[in-house]
C-alpha cells in the first residue's frame, strides 16, 4: 500500500474514533456534568449585575478572575455556548448512528435463527401436537396474535418458523429521549440571551452607560421590536404610558423597543394586618400603533398579559414619583431652628446650610415597613455599626415565603412610612439615609430610627432619637444644640455646682473647682476640638493611671449625667417650656438622649430630614419576554416524557416457534426472549408455556 493510502487509511481511523467518542454516552454525561455545574454557579450567582455590585462583593482580585471566567454571565460565554453547541452535535449523531439501526431492528422479524440456537436460550419449551406441521403452525400463530404479538410465518428446510414479536417501540424510547434532549437545548438557545449578544456582537448594539430620559437614548443603544428573544423590565408610574423595557447588561442597559404601549392606570396592593404584602396588581390599558386600538388589562402575579408574542409579569412595586413634606431639624452647631423642605421621589432637592450646598437625591419610599417588634429585638444603635433591619434578620424565617403564614404573627408589625435619600456635597461624596416617620417601641422606649451608610453595599446603622412629651424630637433636637453651645453648658455646669453642694459646702473656691469640672466634662463630651461623645470620654480617660481608671470613670458619668439635666432644662427654659420634673419617666428619656448624642456624631449629616406628609405616587414593575423557544421547549419536553415512558414501561418480548413434522404429528421447540427480565416476563412466559401446547 502507498504512503499516501497508509495516510488516507490513518486519517479515517481518527475521524471514525472522532465520531465514536463524540456520540458515546460517557462523553455526552461529562458534557452535561459541566453545564449542571455552570447552570448551578449561574443560578447561585446573580447574572448581569453591575460590575460596581461584584467588585463590592468579592473584591478586586477574584473580581478580575470571575470576570476572566465569565461568571457574570455565564449562559452567554463563548465556553457555555461552545458546549451546548459539542453536546447538540454530540447527541445528534448519538440519534443519527443509532436510530437507523433501531429502526431495522424494529421491521426484523429476525427470522433466520437456526432450530439448534433456540435450544441455547434460558427460557425455552419443547411440545408434540397430534396434528400437521402446518396445522400447528397456524394455530401457534393464532394464540400468539390472541396474546397481542405480530407474528409471521417463514417457511423453513424441514419445518416452519413461527416468529413474534411485541414491544418493539421500545426502541423509540431511545430515539425520543436523545432527540427530546437537542430539542429541549435549540429551545434554550432560542430563548437565552444570544440574539441580544449576536446584535452587540455583528450589528453595533452597544449598552448605555449614561443617565437621561428613554426617548433620548441614541439608536446604538436600542433594539427594535423585530428582536426574537428578549427578557427586560419596566417601571411605570400610575398615569403614565411606556413602550420600552429595559434590558440589564454588566456594563449599562440597552432599551428594548415593544410593539405596543402599556398605560398604568392604577396599581392596587392589599394587605394583612400585619401589613405585609397580601395581593398586588395592575389595572393597565394597552395601546396597539399598528391597529390604533386598545384593551383594558389586569395583570397579576401568575396572571401575566400576553399580547403579540410577549409576555407580560408583574414583578414587583416600586415607588413613582410620590411627593414629600419634611421638617429638618440642624445637627451641627448651637442652632436649633427648624426648616420646611419639599421633595419628590426619584427628584432632586437643593439644600443651602451656611456656607455650604447640598444635594438631597431622593431615592425610595415606603408608606409600610414590617418589622419584628418582639421583645428582645434591639436596634443597635450607630456606633456599633449595626442596623435595626439587621436585628430583624435573626427572624428572616417569619417574614420569608408566604405572607399568608405571617397574618397573625403578633411580633411581626407594620412600623409606618420611611423616606430614603441621599445627601450629596459639593464634591460629590455621598451618604445614604433611611428614616422613619412614626416612632418605633424599641426596649420599651418609642424612639425615632435615623439610618446611615456609606455604600450601597452596607447595611443601615441606625441612631435612635428619643420620643419627648411632644412625641417629636424636638427636646432631643434643643438638647444636642445646647450641648454645642459654651453658654449653655457653662449654665449648666453652673446649676449643677449649685445643686450637688449643700449650703455648707457652698464656698467660692469649692463650688468654682465643681462648675469647672462639670463645664469641662460637658465640653468632652461635645468633643470641641475633636471626636466627641463616648469615644472622647474613653480617650480621655485612658490618659489616667490604670488603677485608678475605674474610680475615675464612675465620678465622671455622674457627673455627666447631673450636668446633662441640667443642660435639659436650660435647653427647655431656651424654648420657653418649664423644667422637666425629676421623675422615673424623664431620667429613662435623659439616658436614651445622652446615648443618642453619643452616637450622633458617627451620624455624619448636618441636618435630620423628618417626614411630615406625602402623597404617594405607586410604580408598577412589569417583566417583559418575549419566549419563542418555549413551545419548542414544550416539545422537547413531550418528546422526553414520551421516550422515558416507551424505555420504562414498554417492554420488547421476542418468541421463535419452530414446527417440524414427526411421526404421529409435529413436533415444537419455542424459544423467548427480552431486554430486561422482570417477574411479569416470567409470568408471561409461564402463561404461554401452558398455552400454546394445550390441544385445539
Amino acid at each position: 500500500m502507498s504512503t499516501t493510502g497508509i495516510e488516507l487509511n490513518t486519517r479515517r481511523r481518527w475521524l471514525a474514533e472522532t465520531v465514536e467518542l463524540v456520540s458515546s454516552m460517557r462523553f455526552a454525561i461529562s458534557l452535561l456534568t459541566i453545564i449542571a455545574i455552570a447552570s448551578a454557579l449561574g443560578t447561585v450567582l446573580k447574572q448581569n449585575e453591575p460590575m460596581t455590585n461584584y467588585v463590592n462583593q468579592f473584591g478586586p482580585f477574584w473580581f478580575e478572575v470571575f470576570g476572566m471566567l465569565g461568571l457574570y454571565s455565564v449562559y452567554t460565554t463563548w465556553w457555555f455556548l461552545l458546549i451546548l453547541a459539542v453536546l447538540i452535535l454530540s447527541t445528534g449523531l448519538c440519534v443519527v448512528r443509532n436510530a437507523p439501526k433501531m429502526m431495522r431492528d424494529m421491521r426484523s422479524w429476525r427470522e433466520h435463527v437456526r432450530e439448534d440456537s433456540l435450544r441455547n436460550f434460558h427460557h425455552k419449551a419443547e411440545w408434540q401436537a397430534p396434528l400437521g406441521g402446518a396445522e400447528l403452525a397456524a394455530q401457534t400463530q393464532a394464540r400468539l396474535r390472541h396474546a397481542g404479538y405480530a407474528v409471521k410465518l417463514v417457511a423453513k428446510d424441514g419445518g416452519t418458523l413461527v416468529t413474534a414479536k411485541k414491544g418493539a417501540g421500545n426502541k423509540f424510547g431511545y430515539i425520543f429521549a436523545h432527540t427530546a434532549i437537542i430539542v429541549i437545548l435549540l429551545g434554550g438557545v432560542f430563548d437565552s440571551e444570544l440574539p441580544v449578544r449576536f446584535q452587540q456582537w455583528f450589528l453595533g448594539k452597544t449598552p448605555f452607560t449614561g443617565s437621561g430620559v428613554i426617548a433620548e437614548i441614541p439608536a446604538q443603544h436600542r433594539l427594535s421590536a423585530a428582536n426574537p428573544s428578549f427578557r427586560g423590565n419596566t417601571a411605570i408610574s400610575e398615569g403614565q404610558t411606556s413602550n420600552t423595557a429595559i434590558l440589564n447588561q454588566p456594563s449599562g442597559v440597552l432599551v428594548q423597543e415593544l410593539p405596543f404601549s402599556i398605560e398604568l392606570k392604577k396599581f392596587v396592593i392589599e394587605f394583612y394586618s400585619t401589613g405585609m404584602p397580601k395581593l398586588f396588581a395592575s389595572e393597565v390599558v394597552v395601546h396597539d400603533p399598528e391597529n390604533g386600538k386598545s384593551f383594558p388589562a389586569s395583570i397579576k402575579v401568575n396572571h401575566p398579559l400576553i399580547y403579540k408574542g410577549i409576555a407580560v409579569y408583574q414583578s414587583s412595586f416600586d415607588d413613582g414619583g410620590s411627593k414629600l413634606k419634611l421638617t429638618g431639624f440642624p445637627m451641627t452647631g448651637a442652632g436649633a431652628k427648624t426648616f420646611p423642605i419639599q421633595g419628590q421621589v426619584n427628584a432632586s432637592t437643593p439644600l443651602k446650610l451656611g456656607d455650604d450646598t447640598y444635594a438631597i437625591e431622593w431615592s425610595g419610599f415606603r408608606p409600610f415597613n414590617v418589622e419584628n417588634v418582639a421583645a428582645g429585638n434591639d436596634a443597635r444603635a450607630v456606633a456599633k455599626n449595626t442596623s435595626f433591619n439587621e436585628q430583624f434578620a435573626a427572624t428572616l424565617g417569619k417574614a420569608s415565603g408566604s405572607a399568608g403564614k405571617n397574618a397573625n404573627d403578633k411580633d411581626m408589625k407594620n412600623v409606618g412610612p420611611s423616606v430614603q435619600y441621599k445627601l450629596r456635597d459639593k464634591t460629590g461624596q455621598a451618604r445614604e439615609f433611611l428614616n422613619y416617620m412614626q416612632p418605633v417601641t424599641v426596649d420599651g422606649a418609642q424612639v425615632y430610627l435615623a439610618g446611615v451608610r456609606s455604600s450601597p453595599s452596607e447595611p443601615f446603622s441606625f441612631l435612635r432619637i428619643p420620643v419627648d412629651d411632644q412625641h417629636g424630637v424636638g427636646d432631643w433636637m434643643r438638647l444636642r444644640a445646647a450641648l454645642a453651645d459654651p453658654k449653655a453648658r457653662a449654665e449648666a455646669a453652673r446649676r449643677y455646682a449649685q445643686r450637688a453642694l449643700s449650703p455648707s459646702q457652698r464656698d467660692a473656691e469649692l463650688s468654682a473647682q465643681l462648675q469647672d469640672s462639670a463645664t469641662r466634662t460637658l465640653t468632652i463630651f461635645a468633643g470641641e476640638g475633636g471626636r466627641g461623645g463616648f469615644v472622647a470620654v474613653a480617650e480621655f480617660l485612658e490618659k489616667i493611671p490604670a488603677a485608678e481608671q475605674e474610680k475615675a470613670a464612675n465620678i465622671f458619668m455622674k457627673m455627666l449625667n447631673g450636668s446633662m439635666w441640667e443642660l435639659w432644662q436650660v435647653a427647655r427654659e431656651g424654648a420657653g417650656g418649664k423644667a422637666a420634673e425629676p421623675n422615673e419617666a424623664n431620667g429613662r428619656f435623659l439616658q436614651l438622649a445622652t446615648n443618642a448624642l453619643a452616637d450622633s456624631f458617627l451620624y455624619g449629616a448636618p441636618v435630620y430630614l423628618q417626614l411630615d406628609e406625602f402623597t404617594e405616587v405607586k410604580a408598577s414593575v412589569l417583566q417583559m419576554t418575549r419566549s419563542p423557544g418555549k413551545n419548542v421547549v414544550y416539545l422537547g419536553c413531550l418528546l422526553l416524557v414520551a421516550g422515558v415512558f416507551a424505555m420504562f414501561y414498554i417492554r420488547e418480548r421476542r418468541i421463535w416457534v419452530w414446527v417440524r413434522n414427526v411421526d404421529g404429528g409435529a413436533h415444537a421447540l419455542m424459544a423467548m426472549s427480552t431486554q430486561r427480565k422482570t417477574l411479569d416476563f416470567e409470568r408471561e412466559y409461564e402463561e404461554l408455556k401452558a398455552k400454546l401446547p394445550q390441544p385445539a
